[in-house]
């Protein structure tokens, strides 16, 4: 299904894209970053801090990483302090390109099983798809959050993957 360098191509453009979101939440308030703009998760420090706990269970999932202590309902306040979310999501960003740096085609052969806590079961699917889920969901919510600072006037760089620097040898 895919290819090790999905993988570290997809971990590189989630460091790029956090960057870039961060740099324009920061242009906000604490108050602006946190202010309920009708999203999923109602505002832009609750979206990123439920994708930097999302993106912590994942790792927990396909490396040797452990799973954040809180559970899903609370991943909103996974991480409260701004300063803080921004150092633990850059950290967060170099531990997914170091686990794709060791992606193998070996590896990605066959399922991941874990045991799901929304499903309450144990799951078992194929590890590409696995992957592949992770860097969309990253994108989907970095997508709500684009457009939350967009309208907040905060202006998110583009999100476009082909202007992303390819990855060199």
């Amino acid at each position: 299904m895919i290819r090790p360098i999905f993988a570290q191509t997809m971990a590189r453009y989630n460091r790029w894209q956090n960057a870039g979101l961060y740099a324009a939440a920061d242009r906000l308030s604490d108050e602006d970053r946190r202010k309920d703009r009708g999203a999923f998760f109602k505002s832009i420090h609750a979206t990123l801090s439920h994708l930097l706990w999302a993106d912590h269970m994942w790792l927990s999932r396909i490396s040797d990483a452990p799973p954040p202590s809180t559970p899903l309902a609370q991943s909103v306040s996974y991480c409260e302090d701004w300063e803080t979310l921004k150092r633990r999501r850059i950290a967060c960003d170099e531990l997914l390109i170091a686990w794709a740096d060791g992606v193998t085609d070996a590896w990605l052969t066959g399922d991941l099983v874990w045991r799901s806590g929304v499903l309450k079961a144990e799951v078992a699917r194929p590890k590409g798809l696995v992957v592949s889920h992770i860097f969309n969901h990253q994108t989907h919510h970095r997508g709500q959050v684009h457009a939350m600072l967009t309208a907040a006037g905060a202006g998110p760089p583009d999100t476009d993957l082909i202007l992303m620097e390819p990855l060199t040898a």
